[in-house]
């Protein structure tokens, strides 16, 4: 007697498995919300608390260093500079320049952006970022509907956005902002984070990667930024060029001076139509894949991966390069302006007392200063590229170089060389950047030699930020936050240390610091050795402490 074995059941691809007839498409929502909501409420409260404190105090800090209308006066003549414009925004109040249409002008295009950078994080971190983990597919695979874990990121995403909007119009009120346009400009601030948020819900679609999603999608708010600068420099209060950039349809309400509600409307419309899109786009690919396939790898590797450090400089050049060109258009803009520091100085004697720029040198100290701000880019650069390789471990990328027989202090020593080498280019070029644009002010080519050079003295502190990294790095995962941590308190101390008045000991505690303001200060060799020296000892602290922990032992 047979007995007959019924075949297995065929597999469905996941693109074509049907819900249950009872099933609902959002099934599992509110599981999910919890959920994204745990993992992202560290950043969330982050964002927020920076806002609540950081827009408030800057606002103090504006009104301190502009504390008449003739120092505001003289704060409207470098609106006439084409690279002012490009640095902040159009110029509404040019009949009357007020203090609020001043920091409506300052402050807002930086909100918008730091806001946007966060959306984009987010959006991709709880679409893309769960798909390329697998973690969706295993989601998917409990009573969950489709469209529950998209809506879910978005409504954590909006949540974000809300509440970093709500401190932000909370902290212009509690410095006496007017109560209409501070709350226009919270709602401005949430609407311009969910439009860069749909984007990068598009981008999530496109390709299969989370980190190409982030970067497709932080181009495109570099583009923004580009697009919106040239139009208001065609026309001071905004141009048909400036309408195709979101970041003007929130400076377009005219925030402090004349405010009009139906730019949002423009947002709005954004979001929802390139919400639309993503969800168009989400129908017609498979879970984990995207719309652009990946391309094949080779066969065997190159000579350039196979090479000392070659992990380090295919994850991270191409990065390096698009920060590194954007730095330094941003380094001749800002030494553009040294064409208006006459007249601004002797309309405003008291600059001294807000920013190290000094009338017996000005335009060097100037140029001093404004490298200085900058150097922040490699600074945190060089943390960020150190710091990779947190997420390569906990990725378990390197458990498998480290299974081919490469050492991992070795592995942390080269990747620690490939990424000091890297912003050391960078920070050449912000030198060189910087020295363009004072030429371009003052027609004096030395300054190009000069500036270029004075780059060179930030080298060590730059080095002693990456290797405080890897050293936490080495000690514990969980540890490397602190790097973060020193980036912030460095760039606080730089942006508003004279205006908050803060005490030497703590601004000693930011290694920039203690390098002189080169060209219009003597360089100081004894601070850039110590510095070096710090650097070089943490570095062999980290790589003895990492070879004393387990792999992903955070």
């Amino acid at each position: 007697m047979s007995t007959a074995v019924a075949p297995p059941p065929r597999s469905v691809p996941h693109s074509h498995r049907r819900e249950s007839p009872s099933a609902s498409p959002l099934a599992g929502l509110g599981a999910l919300i919890r959920l994204y909501g745990r993992l992202s409420r560290r950043p969330l409260i982050v964002w927020t608390l920076a806002m609540l404190v950081l827009v408030p105090a800057s606002i103090l800090a504006m009104e301190e260093a502009y504390p008449d209308q003739a120092a505001l006066d003289a704060r409207a003549m470098l609106l006439d500079n084409p690279s002012a414009v490009m640095m902040t925004g159009p110029y509404f109040a040019a009949d009357g320049y007020t203090f609020w249409a001043m920091v409506a002008n300052e402050l807002l295009l930086y909100v918008l952006i730091a806001v946007a950078i966060m959306s984009v994080l987010l959006a991709v971190r709880h679409t893309r970022a769960e798909e390329q983990s697998g973690r969706l597919e295993m989601v998917r695979a409990l009573p969950v509907g489709r469209f529950a874990p998209p809506l879910a990121a978005l409504v954590i995403v909006t949540i974000a956005n809300l509440a970093v909007s709500l401190a932000v119009s909370a902290g212009a009120l509690m410095v006496g902002g007017p109560v209409a346009d501070s709350l226009a400009l919270g709602l401005a601030t949430a609407l311009t984070g969910l439009v860069f948020a749909a984007l990068a819900m598009v981008t999530a679609q496109i390709t299969e990667n989370a980190g190409t999603a982030s970067g497709m999608a932080l181009g495109m708010l570099a583009i923004a930024f580009l697009v919106r600068g040239v139009g208001d420099v065609i026309d001071r209060q905004g141009s048909w060029l400036s309408w195709f950039s979101p970041l003007a349809w929130a400076q377009q309400s005219r925030l402090y001076v004349d405010l009009r509600w139906w730019p949002v409307l423009v947002s709005l419309a954004a979001i929802v139509l390139l919400l639309a899109i993503a969800a168009a786009l989400s129908r017609r690919r498979d879970v984990g894949a995207g719309l652009r396939a990946a391309r094949h790898g080779r066969a065997g590797a190159s000579a350039a991966l196979l090479a000392p450090g070659g992990l380090a400089r295919r994850l991270l050049t191409s990065g390096m390069l698009a920060w590194g060109i954007g730095l330094f258009l941003f380094a001749i803009a800002f030494g553009s302006l040294a064409s208006s520091l006459t007249d601004f100085v002797e309309q405003m004697p008291a600059i001294g007392e807000w920013a190290p720029i000094t009338a017996e040198d000005l335009t060097g100290s100037f140029a001093a200063f404004v490298l200085t701000m900058l150097t922040i880019g490699p600074v945190a650069l060089s943390v960020s590229g150190v710091l990779r390789m947190r997420s390569e471990e906990l990725e378990g990328r390197l458990a498998g170089m480290l299974l081919a027989g490469t050492s991992r202090t070795a592995l942390a020593l080269l990747w620690f060389v490939v990424v000091l080498l890297e912003v050391a280019v960078m920070q050449v070029l912000l030198g060189l950047g910087v020295g363009l644009g004072v030429w371009s002010a003052t027609e004096d080519t030395a300054w190009i030699g000069e500036m270029t050079a004075a780059s060179l003295a930030y080298l060590p502190a730059i080095a002693l930020y990456g290797a405080f990294a890897l050293a936490l790095f080495g000690l514990r995962l969980r540890a490397t936050a602190l790097a973060w941590l020193l980036v912030i308190w460095t760039a606080l101390v730089t942006f508003l240390g004279d205006l908050l008045g803060l005490p030497q000991w703590a601004r000693d505690l930011s290694p920039l610091e203690h390098v002189a303001l080169v060209p219009s200060e003597e360089l100081e060799a004894v601070p850039l050795a110590v510095m070096g020296s710090a650097a070089a000892m943490l570095v062999v602290a980290g790589l003895l402490l990492l070879r004393r922990r387990d792999l992903v032992a955070g």
